[in-house]
């Protein structure tokens, strides 16, 4: 998963992105409303977490503008404002959820997690676009900027499972055993895995998937 946070208030926002790294989750912050655009607009984030009221721009405003150029991402509202009147204009400005501060960080977890259950059910769409990449799984197909990208079948195994866990990070058990139908302890120690991913970064874009020690997942 990966979260942007945009919130003036220093010691909130840098709170919050260690919360959210300590769970092993991807976060940054911008602490003012253009920045909070600009890093929107240039890279991919699951959820935005967003202050209401920011310097310089009304957060709803800056909802509203997110909303219209990222149709995917998900934005939680943050305020100290709990008026019936605040949180529904924070909806119909396009958030997917509300949340008044002060509030328990685990809350705000809890409430991400629910976010991410609601796409995941879209998982078994025949059609999955990343960026300019799209990969349908009725025609076993996977096209960029509408050209078709030739990939073996375990390239296209692999790259499946990644786009529909795209906010996850893969361990290589889990990647062998749904990938390769199979595991052992042994596998853990090859790189077989690091080929295959090779190989994608090679044939899409080289920055599509981030790689850790144990862990892949899609950035974009």
């Amino acid at each position: 998963m990966r979260v942007l946070v945009v919130e003036d208030n220093e010691i909130l926002s840098r709170n919050l992105v260690r919360f959210l790294i300590s769970r092993d989750i991807f976060a940054e912050a911008a602490m003012v409303w253009d920045e909070g655009l600009r890093k929107a607009a240039t890279k991919y984030y699951d959820i935005v977490i967003l202050d209401i009221n920011l310097p310089g721009m009304n957060g709803l405003e800056i909802c509203k503008a997110l909303r219209e150029r990222e149709k995917d991402v998900s934005i939680i509202m943050l305020t100290s404002n709990s008026r019936n009147e605040d949180i529904i204009d924070g909806l119909d400005s396009g958030a997917d959820d509300y949340l008044v501060k002060p509030f328990e960080y685990s809350e705000l977890l809890a409430r991400m997690n629910a976010i991410m259950r609601r796409k995941n059910i879209n998982k078994s769409n025949t059609k999955i676009s990343v960026w300019d990449i799209e990969l349908d799984i009725q025609k076993v197909e996977v096209t960029q900027k509408g050209k078709e990208v030739k990939l073996s079948k375990l390239e296209y195994d692999l790259f499946k499972y990644l786009v529909q866990n795209k906010w996850m990070a893969l361990s290589r058990k889990e990647i062998y055993e749904t990938v390769w139908g199979e595991f052992d302890w042994d596998f853990m120690f090859s790189k077989t895995i690091d080929v295959y991913i090779g190989y994608l970064r090679k044939k899409l874009w080289k920055e599509l998937i981030e790689t850790k020690k144990w862990y892949w997942f899609l950035i974009r």
